[in-house]
């Protein structure tokens, strides 16, 4: 993700990446994060799911679920593993 947001910024594109926050997070911050980053998936024009190997886990999913439900174009770095 760190090289994709790179790419992104330096090619001119504002990208809203999820936090990093390393460590142990409790399910009370877990929830905050996870709401953050659908907040920040309301900000996005597009979304771009960064899926090494075509690999993509449940969260992402959900993530990926609630975009095309808010009209959000989504594309893959990666082609989808079946």
């Amino acid at each position: 993700m760190r090289a994709e947001n790179r790419t992104l910024t330096l090619g001119g594109i504002i990208a809203l990446a999820p936090g990093e926050v390393g460590g142990v997070v409790s399910e009370e911050q877990k929830a905050a994060l996870d709401a953050l980053h659908l907040s920040k998936i309301d900000l996005a024009d597009r979304i771009l799911v960064v899926n090494p190997g075509g690999y993509i886990g449940e969260s992402t999913s959900r993530e990926i679920a609630y975009a095309r439900a808010a009209g959000k174009p989504v594309s893959f770095t990666d082609r989808v593993a079946q």
